[in-house]
């Protein structure tokens, strides 16, 4: 019979979970992942929020801490997939409470959005360096190598970027922008027969800015392009 079925109950240190409500036997539940920050299927009985919470993180106003943390850190505006995967670096965030966390931090003016995108406000600044010592040590570590990775895109995203530009006679000017951590290396206009060719040769030119660059200063100087 299934109300007298055997579940095994998961033991961490200190804490026995109660048993859950009877079950199909085999039936899986959905755990959230905290490298992805989506839903995953699991083996156990029941999700996190069953039991005590694992990590640091405990409540909403951490995960608050720790989105404001974060978001004084990074290199220039993310959008939530990119904050969602920032900040599940601790088994005790759960993604609903961040999605709310995220909410009511936009609605209290700590964070701004546009479009989709998310900033920080001097006011969220000012209060997450006022909180953010109550973050335990491990997980600002793990906060920071995380930043390290993100920043280093969005620092190069910031450097190589291109702009479509309408035309009167149908087609569209392409703006290629290369710069450095000293200013503008280069911009340079092309002509493209259509949207669809603009693009293309864009994001050839986000793989292999600085290629064409010295490509460019070769043929200039009069030597072979590499």
């Amino acid at each position: 019979m299934i109300g007298a079925s055997t579940w095994p109950i998961p033991r961490f240190k200190k804490y026995t979970f109660p048993r859950p409500a009877a079950r199909l036997s085999g039936e899986k539940t959905l755990v959230l992942s905290p490298q992805t920050g989506y839903n995953r299927t699991s083996n156990a009985p029941w999700g996190r929020t069953g039991g005590e919470p694992m990590g640091f993180i405990h409540d909403k106003l951490d995960i608050k801490f720790l989105i404001l943390y974060l978001m004084a850190r990074v290199a220039g505006p993310v959008d939530f997939t990119t904050l969602a995967d920032l900040t599940f670096c601790d088994d005790g965030v759960e993604y609903f409470d961040f999605a709310e966390s995220v909410a009511e931090l936009v609605s209290t003016g700590h964070l701004a959005v546009e479009g989709d995108l998310y900033t920080i406000t001097d006011k969220g600044r000012r209060n997450g360096e006022i909180c953010e010592s109550s973050l335990a040590f491990s997980v600002r570590k793990k906060c920071d190598r995380n930043l390290a990775k993100v920043n280093a895109v969005l620092r190069r995203n910031a450097q190589v970027r291109s702009e479509l530009l309408p035309r009167e006679d149908g087609g569209v000017t392409l703006r290629l922008i290369l710069d450095d951590d000293k200013g503008n290396l280069m911009t340079l206009d092309l002509l493209a027969v259509s949207e669809d060719q603009a693009n293309q040769l864009a994001d050839q030119f986000r793989l292999h800015p600085e290629a064409l660059y010295e490509n460019i200063l070769q043929t200039l100087l009069g030597e072979p392009p590499l």
